[in-house]
Formats: C-alpha cells, sequence, structure tokens
C-alpha cells in the first residue's frame, strides 16, 4: 500500500496489490479529485484511447445555455443523453442549485448491469447527485463485486456510498490534478493493459491447476 500524490508526496492511498499472486489486484480504478479539475475529460480521453475495446457506462456533461451552466447530461458510451440536473427542475431532490431527476439517474442504470460482451465500465461519476439513485448504487456494488474491470470518477468529498467505495479492497484510488491530468489517460490505459495481462494469467494457473489433476 503506497500514499502517493503527483508531486510525490504522501496523499492518495494507492493499493496495487500484488503481482505475483498473494493479494489479488484490485479491479476498480477510482479517480478523484476537486470539483473542475478534469476528472471527466480524463474519463472521455481513456474511452478515445480505448478505441476498439467494448466499454459500458456513461459520463456527465455539462448543459449549458447562453454560456451558463443550468444543469447536466448523462451521456452513454452509445451516445444515448437525458438531463439528470437542472436548475428548472423541482427541488424535491436537491444538490446545490440543481434539482436532480432521480428517476433518470434510475433509468440509466441498466448501463452498470453485468454484460458479458462487457471489456471495461466507465462511469462519471459516483457523486452526490447519482447516488440519490438506489438504482445506481446498487448496479455500482455490484460491479465491485465483479471481475470486469471498471475506471470511475468519484466524488472528492461525501458520505455514505462515496465514502464507503473509496475503502473497499477491491478499489484503487488515484488524485486528478492539474499537473498529472494530461497524462493521466495513459496511465489509466496502462494500468488496464496490465489488469487483462493479470486476468490471463490467472485463467492460464486456473487451467494449469485442472490440467494437473489425477
Amino acid at each position: 500500500m503506497q500514499h502517493l500524490s503527483s508531486t510525490g508526496k504522501k496523499a492518495v492511498k494507492i493499493n496495487r496489490g500484488d503481482p505475483d499472486g498473494g493479494e489479488p489486484e484490485p479491479h476498480v480504478l477510482l479517480l478523484t479529485g476537486a470539483p473542475g479539475i478534469g476528472k471527466t475529460t480524463v474519463i472521455r480521453r481513456v474511452a478515445a484511447q480505448l478505441g476498439a475495446k467494448r466499454l459500458r457506462g456513461f459520463f456527465t456533461e455539462e448543459l449549458r445555455e447562453r454560456g451558463e451552466r443550468q444543469g447536466f447530461w448523462l451521456v452513454s458510451f452509445e451516445g444515448e443523453r437525458r438531463v439528470i440536473a437542472s436548475v428548472g427542475f423541482a427541488k424535491r431532490h436537491r444538490v446545490g442549485r440543481y434539482g436532480v431527476d432521480v428517476a433518470a439517474v434510475d433509468e440509466a442504470t441498466p448501463l452498470l448491469a453485468p454484460n458479458g460482451a462487457a471489456q471495461v465500465y466507465l462511469v462519471d461519476e459516483i457523486g452526490k447527485m447519482e447516488c440519490l439513485s438506489a438504482s445506481f448504487v446498487a448496479a455500482m456494488r455490484m460491479l465491485v463485486a465483479g471481475q470486469t474491470p471498471v475506471v470511475a470518477t468519484v466524488a472528492l468529498r461525501g458520505r455514505d456510498f462515496i465514502a464507503d467505495v473509496k475503502r473497499m479492497p477491491e478499489c484503487v484510488l488515484w488524485e486528478v490534478t492539474r499537473a498529472n491530468r494530461d497524462v493521466l489517460p495513459s496511465r489509466v490505459a496502462a494500468w488496464l493493459a496490465r489488469r487483462e495481462a493479470f486476468t490471463r494469467r490467472d485463467a492460464a494457473r486456473a487451467n494449469d491447476r485442472g490440467t494437473a489433476k489425477p
């Protein structure tokens, strides 16, 4: 277990697991950082770098009118989009000045459902708006409990699932900063490649054990 930041100072927990097979390598990479630091941009650049990989999940995008932010879109990697928060929505469910359409978040959770064709899940983000949806939290817990690699952004601060997921042994936490955000997409892609190599190694070991039985 290491504590590192982009400056080399002790800051954010990074648990890389045991590459020699003792402790399993975490399969969920969490990206955290201050609001506006570029977490969504990192996720979108990772998606672009992965190219042919079969992606599932979504990212968020600002909804702007006359140059001012009025809410947020939730956008799938297939191009489907829905508004999940707006200053014009009823404030029954509210985060800051935005009303949140929890039903719209619920409707997006099938994008996180187990899918044998998915090679990677990208999720932007595990935030206060999304966590108002019990369906979203349940879907994320299922992904964490699974084996398919997941890269997700997570709010820097928050209670309940936002805090819980950062402590889960299946997860590794990296901090996005102005100093590292331009190189992080390549580092995330390298992390995913390492995960894929470990998966192949484990499958080969399991096959060897099976063929070695009398």
